[in-house]
């Protein structure tokens, strides 16, 4: 089956699983580990459940060494009641393998299994996922695991889902052991068929490292020097597709004893960077994510819309599930912040808002014991007679209320690309500076975009840009031609491009593009930049137009493109920094530089006008006192309007219709208070 085919086939599964999923309105859920319970506590836990609106519960993530004390014999019990007692309370089950972490007699009788780091030493049992990906011995046990699971299973009535694995890759994608190396090999000789094809890739003239048979070659293991970056990005490569094989190996077992949909949950989030998600996505039946506010950002609730928009372009614009998120603080960041009250709904809504047809929380109950027992529950160490209670279950209705929700599309006329190649090979050693990091960069031109009220839509370098009339492109050091030229095409059809310094410059293999800088965008930028000029931490340039910039400049010289804003100081003084550029009947604007937050906003407001690209939130953080996020959700027939208010006032936006979180009428005007979400269901003008 052809790439292409293959992505349609997942779009449209993603589609028909969701609908099903959502038969009875938005999904609301949760993980539960009864396994950390006494029995006497499961019926009180699904009472609660049932009084919370629960309507989907995840088991068995974790459970391997409870069904399977020792090899070969399998305890079923507590499995086998907690499914009838769900089922029995009308609450369906996303049902794990089982295979995220191995039991210790597992990695006693087979040491082998057990992950090692680029220096060579390995990583011991006591956390989780200690298993390498490539382990042959690890594959054969969660196989015959899956086999039992689905056996058993496979056509329980409560089964709605299975969920393989679980957060595949947060602390063992990249293994460096000798069963890795033999895999890697492996890939790596169906990739290039030759070694003489291997060595022009990685450009092995360079340091006398040619290689003359493909079993001299190891993975990027810790080295005295500065390593092979094409090798390093290969390397991702490798263990991205090493993870997806263990993934369609579990899949391939469960869908021989089940017609159940099957998923896994996606880490969309900003520090997980290790598997290439669009090469996943069309293997899912359905896209699913867990995320969580991230505090070591200076901007956790972009990061969320932009986590939130980034899984619905994974899912093709269908529906998708928040698999994971945190009723409050979580328990692994260096100051784990509580949310205040109403920011978990709001957090909640922004991903229903953007796409998330249902939303779920890691856990249930909080746990007593272990290295997540201060990590947030819907159901807290407190119990029922707590604030986050309260606020879960207003949820859970706020979410019945919303059921006509389900199935609906988000709007939005800007498209932003994003690519996890880039992402591996902008942040590899030895680049122009090392602070330039690529999702910095990503993440500040969607918070321009986020700050002007605008909906975007995140899109796979290549993918289809048809429909949208401006396309922003942060800092894609590594693009493909293929790439460049679908951007080149859209332009020239009349669309309106924004793409910012350090894109274009490598090739998919990691090579410079000669000729000057930005390489594949120079054409169609009308600029060539023949050096870069880093700036040192704490030094800015100005503009000429007033403009504050950081970390990045060039020499441009324009070839066909208008200068719109020069440098007024710095070290290419005189030279351009912003530029305009007309191709065909579309226009594409060039950044040399990296703007201050403000500046690059008003920029940003600008090209949006000039492409004619819808704003729905424009001008509405300044009435608020903070943040307002406004976005529309549509269906052929009907239209509903999100307005999340993290501000310290109200605000008033233009609708018209009934409010479904109020169940009152908005009669040409919506007022949302500060810190509350409306949601219109819109009437048209009569």
């Amino acid at each position: 089956m052809s790439q292409q085919a293959t992505r349609e086939r997942g779009a449209a599964q993603d589609g028909a699983a969701m609908a099903t999923l959502t038969a009875r309105g938005l999904v609301y859920g949760c993980d539960y580990n009864p396994e950390q319970w006494d029995r006497d506590v499961w019926r009180e836990d699904v009472a609660l459940m049932r009084e919370a609106g629960v309507d989907l519960v995840a088991v068995n993530i974790f459970g391997w060494s409870h069904i399977e004390p020792e090899p070969g014999v399998y305890d079923w019990s507590g499995l086998d009641e907690i499914l009838d007692l769900l089922h029995a309370n009308d609450i369906r089950v996303n049902l794990g393998t089982g295979t995220s972490s191995p039991p210790p007699w597992l990695s006693t009788r087979h040491p082998e299994i057990l992950p090692e780091q680029p220096d060579g030493t390995t990583r011991f049992p006591g956390g989780r996922q200690a298993w390498c990906p490539s382990s042959p011995v690890y594959r054969e046990h969660a196989l015959r695991l899956v086999e039992q699971v689905a056996r058993r299973y496979g056509g329980h009535p409560a089964l709605a889902l299975w969920h393989v694995s679980n957060e595949l890759g947060c602390h063992n994608a990249l293994c460096y052991d000798e069963d890795s190396a033999a895999a890697f090999r492996v890939w790596l000789e169906a990739r290039y068929t030759s070694i003489a094809n291997l060595n022009a890739a990685w450009g092995t003239a360079f340091w006398s490292q040619r290689y003359g048979a493909w079993s001299e070659i190891l993975p990027p293991r810790a080295t005295l020097s500065i390593g092979n970056p094409a090798q390093a990005l290969d390397f991702h490569r490798f263990s991205s597709d090493a993870l997806l094989d263990h993934y369609r190996a579990e899949t391939a077992i469960l869908r021989e004893h089940s017609s159940a949909p099957v998923t896994t949950n996606f880490m969309v989030t900003a520090h997980i960077r290790n598997l290439d998600y669009w090469t996943w996505a069309p293997e899912m039946d359905l896209v699913a994510n867990d995320h969580y506010l991230d505090h070591r950002l200076a901007d956790p609730v972009s990061e969320l819309a932009f986590a939130a928009d980034l899984t619905r372009g994974l899912a093709g614009g269908q529906a998708w599930l928040l698999m994971e998120q945190a009723t409050s603080a979580v328990n692994w960041q260096p100051v784990n912040v509580a949310k205040t009250p109403g920011q978990m709904t709001r957090n909640s809504l922004t991903h229903v808002a953007r796409g998330a047809d249902g939303v779920c929380f890691f856990q249930w109950r909080a746990s007593r014991q272990g290295a997540e027992k201060f990590h947030s529950a819907m159901l807290p160490h407190a119990g029922t007679d707590s604030a986050v209670w309260e606020e879960v279950v207003e949820l859970g209705a706020t979410l019945d209320r919303l059921t006509e929700v389900a199935g609906t599309r988000v709007q939005a006329d800007v498209a932003l690309l994003f690519s996890w190649e880039a992402w591996w090979a902008a942040d590899s050693e030895a680049r122009f500076s090392g602070d330039v990091r690529y999702l910095d960069q990503v993440h500040a031109a969607y918070r321009a975009l986020y700050d002007e009220g605008v909906s975007v839509a995140v899109v796979r370098p290549g993918g289809d840009l048809t429909g949208y009339r401006l396309v922003v492109v942060p800092s894609l050091h590594l693009t493909r031609d293929a790439e460049a030229a679908a951007v080149e095409a859209f332009v020239a059809a009349g669309g309106h491009a924004l793409i910012t310094f350090n894109s274009g410059i490598v090739d998919e293999t990691d090579s410079v593009r000669l000729g000057g800088y930005p390489g594949a965008f120079r054409d169609l930028l009308g600029v060539r930049s023949d050096e870069i000029f880093p700036l040192l931490p704490g030094q800015s340039v100005t503009l000429s137009d007033g403009a504050t910039a950081r970390t990045w400049t060039e020499h441009v010289r324009t070839t066909t493109a208008q200068v719109h804003a020069t440098f007024a100081d710095g070290p290419v003084a005189g030279g351009p920094a912003i530029t305009r550029n007309a191709h065909g009947a579309g226009t594409a604007w060039y950044v040399a530089t990296a703007l201050d937050a403000d500046d690059l906003r008003a920029l940003v407001r600008d090209v949006v006008e000039q492409a004619g690209a819808s704003a729905p939130g424009a001008g509405l953080a300044a009435q608020a006192g903070g943040r307002v996020e406004v976005v529309r959700r549509t269906a052929p027939d009907r239209a509903y309007l999100f307005v999340i208010n993290h501000g310290t006032s109200d605000v008033e936006v233009p609708a018209r219709g009934l409010e479904l979180v109020t169940q009152d009428r908005a009669d040409g005007v919506v007022v949302v208070p500060a810190g509350t979400v409306r949601v219109v269901r819109e009437e048209t003008q009569p």
